[in-house]
């Protein structure tokens, strides 16, 4: 069994989770930057965009707007609660690497826009909080696959937090609140997390 690490790979793993932090922190402020310009403009088109490309449920015609509806939002207020969780979660997903985080990313946009698309109601759907459920699940479940205890500690001041948002994913009687994203995007989450768990041969490498 390992017992311990060289000085030099010590130092190497400090300079990596820095260049993931720096590259997390980039990445988040431009998605984020990105999003705040599309407000602006679908603002002054007075949120046309939103009926070009929000998601609307069962239409074929709209199926390809789950690529484009966690971009927009329904005013600057709707995008403003979205954010600061949103660059908090993509954070930390985003330093263990930017597979890790490409994976995550893909699964809970993907399983939002599914979900919302399957089981949603009537109306038009937009907004990133379907991103914000799937990054919080994924770092609520990774560590128990993983078995790492810092990520299920992470995990557990995370849920102390920010876990009422999980009533989100619930069946609501709010209409303007899309549940079916949210828990879309958590369910693409955790699916994420159960693909990048480490395989067993990686395990026994460590040994």
């Amino acid at each position: 069994m390992v017992l311990g690490m060289p000085e030099g790979s010590k130092e190497e793993a400090r300079e990596s989770l820095a260049g993931r932090a720096k590259g997390g922190l980039l990445f988040m402020g431009g998605f984020v930057i990105l999003l705040y310009v599309i407000e602006i403009l679908n603002t002054l088109m007075r949120h046309g965009l939103n009926y070009t490309f929000g998601l609307r449920s069962r239409s074929m015609d709209g199926i390809l707007d789950i690529l484009t509806f966690p971009l927009l939002h329904a005013n600057f207020n709707h995008l403003l609660s979205n954010t600061l969780p949103l660059i908090i979660f993509g954070f930390l997903v985003f330093l263990s690497g930017i597979r890790v985080f490409l994976t995550a990313l893909a699964f809970s946009w993907l399983g939002s826009g599914l979900a919302v698309w399957l089981i949603g109601g009537g109306g038009v759907t937009v907004g990133a909080s379907g991103l914000v459920f799937g990054f919080f699940a994924f770092l609520l479940v990774r560590g128990f696959f993983n078995r790492s205890w810092w990520q299920i500690l992470l995990s557990v001041v995370l849920f102390m937090a920010y876990g009422s948002i999980l009533f989100g994913v619930l069946p609501t009687v709010m209409g303007f609140v899309s549940w079916q994203a949210h828990l879309g995007g958590a369910v693409g989450g955790i699916i994420a997390a159960v693909l990048l768990r480490p395989k067993a041969k990686a395990k026994l490498a460590e040994l």
